[in-house]
């Protein structure tokens, strides 16, 4: 049956009609028409479909909507716009740290998390807040140095 379910996403009030026992992930991409997460396993293993929520990493894949209701959401597509890219989005594009860039999202949401912490991570602090996601591409040192380069970027001035 479904429920009238308010969402707070990328700093917007939206409301829906769904399933409250749907998958956040099937919202954001079906009914809201957001689609830089992504399905990937479906069990939380992967990263693909990381969002923010109230600033924490959340899988979205398997997180009822119905526990979100007017929390803060935030997708990659608020993270920054094409005019205003948040400092991760350039850094990535700036070290080529994607190749299939299916992982992409979970690592932008991953790194903004953390950059959001601190400006000033280290290797090893980098390293965790990446783990959550699965890349095959094999491009794990480009990304790290990615989020060095956005760290530097933040510390220097540049708008998240």
């Amino acid at each position: 049956m479904d429920a009238a379910i308010r969402l707070k996403v990328n700093g917007a009030l939206r409301e829906v009609s769904c399933d409250p026992d749907a998958p956040l992930l099937a919202v954001l991409r079906n009914e809201l028409d957001l689609k830089a997460a992504r399905f990937g396993c479906g069990h939380e293993r992967c990263g693909a479909c990381l969002v923010l929520l109230d600033g924490v990493p959340t899988y979205s894949c398997a997180f009822p909507v119905s526990a979100v209701r007017e929390r803060e959401v935030v997708t990659v597509e608020g993270l920054g716009t094409e005019a205003a890219p948040h400092p991760i989005q350039t850094a990535l594009l700036e070290e080529q740290a994607g190749q299939c860039g299916y992982c992409l999202s979970g690592i932008q949401i991953s790194a903004a998390a953390l950059l959001a912490k601190t400006t000033s991570p280290s290797r090893d602090e980098i390293k965790a807040a990446l783990e959550p996601n699965l890349c095959r591409c094999g491009v794990h040192l480009r990304v790290i140095h990615a989020v060095e380069r956005a760290a530097a970027m933040l510390r220097q001035g540049a708008a998240a």
